[in-house]
């Protein structure tokens, strides 16, 4: 099996980045794998010595088949940096796989990727592979992976044959713009706000990659495929002034799952893991909009940098 380059994007945090690559670095398959960091250059002179102590320190990574560091010479924000890395390497290997700077991962991470990305290489329905997904406990015991109509932007895979089809132009919103009930179902029937956001997106008061990629994944009725527990945790809450506080506790402690998970051989949304993770979210939120789209909004809009 060919391994996935993992590309890491990171900017100014370098406890949150040595915790993000102690983590990668656990993985059984951490020696095997190339690993290509992305690093913005600073958007100010207040930035640039973090910048600058993070740079030193992906410097002295080891553990890995080979490092590539990429030092941006001008600040591309967290947008451009994850389209134009992405971009680059899928069409250099075919697949890669997405870690941000704030996000743990489980010592199984690389080998799930690794494994369903190869499973459904050629399925192209499939769009992404997920690594992370919000606690949901009626599957606590599950393990079986699940398909879901939407995308996530904490520890993610694709594939060049996927990614092409992403349009950071988003053509076709006012298609869903004017018919309610596609914008409801993009909404994940009400329960993510998601239509709100990619309008705040195109007025230019965002700038997200994530919210794009999901319209793109969304205009070809495409899935992802999620773990049935979390291979991700998210450590980047800290200091954030929106956001659901319920949420965000529940996801900065959220336990990572080191348990294999096999995958489904039909490429569909099963209805009732669908209702179990809208049930979930509602759960942890209070609410199926408001509290949630604060929240999205703050992380999805992370690229303004």
């Amino acid at each position: 099996m060919s391994l996935a380059p993992v590309a890491l994007f990171v900017y100014n945090r370098p406890d949150h980045t040595r915790q993000t690559v102690e983590a990668l670095a656990a993985n059984a398959l951490a020696g095997e794998t190339s690993l290509y960091v992305f690093s913005d250059a600073p958007r100010n002179e207040a930035a640039r010595q973090s910048v600058d102590e993070v740079r030193s320190y992906v410097r002295s990574i080891t553990g890995f088949k080979c490092l590539t560091l990429i030092e941006r010479d001008t600040n591309f924000g967290l947008a451009r940096s994850i389209i134009d890395g992405v971009t680059g390497l899928c069409e250099q290997y075919g697949r890669v796989i997405v870690v941000e700077d704030d996000l743990v991962t489980s010592p199984r991470f690389l080998s799930y990727m690794n494994d369903a990305l190869t499973f459904y290489e050629h399925e192209t329905l499939v769009m992404q592979i997920g690594g992370h997904i919000v606690p949901i406990p009626e599957f606590s015991e599950r393990r079986e992976a699940l398909f879901l109509p939407f995308i996530t932007s904490w520890g993610w895979g694709t594939w060049a044959r996927a990614w092409k089809h992403f349009d950071p132009t988003a053509q076709g919103w006012e298609t869903i713009r004017d018919d309610r009930a596609l914008r409801n179902r993009f909404n994940l029937d009400g329960h993510f706000d998601y239509a709100t956001m990619l309008q705040m997106q195109l007025d230019g008061k965002i700038d997200s990659w994530a919210i794009r990629w999901y319209l793109s994944v969304f205009m070809k009725r495409g899935l992802a495929l999620f773990p049935p527990r979390s291979f991700v945790r998210n450590i980047g809450f800290a200091g954030g002034t929106h956001g659901s506080r319920v949420l965000r506790w529940t996801l900065s402690r959220q336990p990572i799952s080191d348990e294999p998970v096999s995958f489904p051989r039909v490429t569909q949304v099963v209805d009732g893991d669908y209702a179990l993770l809208k049930k979930a979210l509602f759960r942890q939120t209070g609410g199926p909009l408001g509290a949630v789209f604060r929240w999205a909004r703050r992380r999805l809009g992370s690229g303004m940098r």
